[in-house]
């Protein structure tokens, strides 16, 4: 993507599903396979809704996050919901930013920012 902004080679991924095949094999799959090959330089994975509370009750879903993290996935979650579900200090030790998300989707799909959801 010669001569593209920094915008348009990072990628956002907002994961809201609770369902843990949905997880382990795309949203999880695709986000580690897009950093570890260079596919986008930067990759966020922003965690919202019922897929914080899965997050933080599964053990192996708590270990491929963890393998992200050492790629360099970007891991953040909307800390409203995660407050709602009672989760916000659990995924912050798993190494989550956890903020209120809804200004910074919103800049970044203005900015024409690529996103995909699950």
């Amino acid at each position: 993507m010669e001569g593209s902004d920094s915008k348009n080679r990072s990628l956002l991924i907002v994961w809201t599903s609770g369902d843990r095949e949905v997880a382990r094999n795309m949203v999880f799959m695709y986000a580690a396979n897009a950093k570890k090959h260079g596919w986008w330089d930067e990759v966020t994975l922003l965690v919202w809704g019922p897929s914080q509370k899965l997050l933080t009750e599964d053990h192996q879903l708590r270990h491929e996050l963890a393998d992200m993290l050492e790629l360099g996935v970007h891991i953040a979650a909307c800390k409203a919901c995660a407050d709602r579900y009672a989760v916000s200090e659990d995924l912050e030790r798993l190494g989550v930013e956890v903020f209120y998300t809804g200004q910074f989707l919103t800049d970044w799909i203005s900015s024409a920012g690529r996103v995909i959801t699950f």
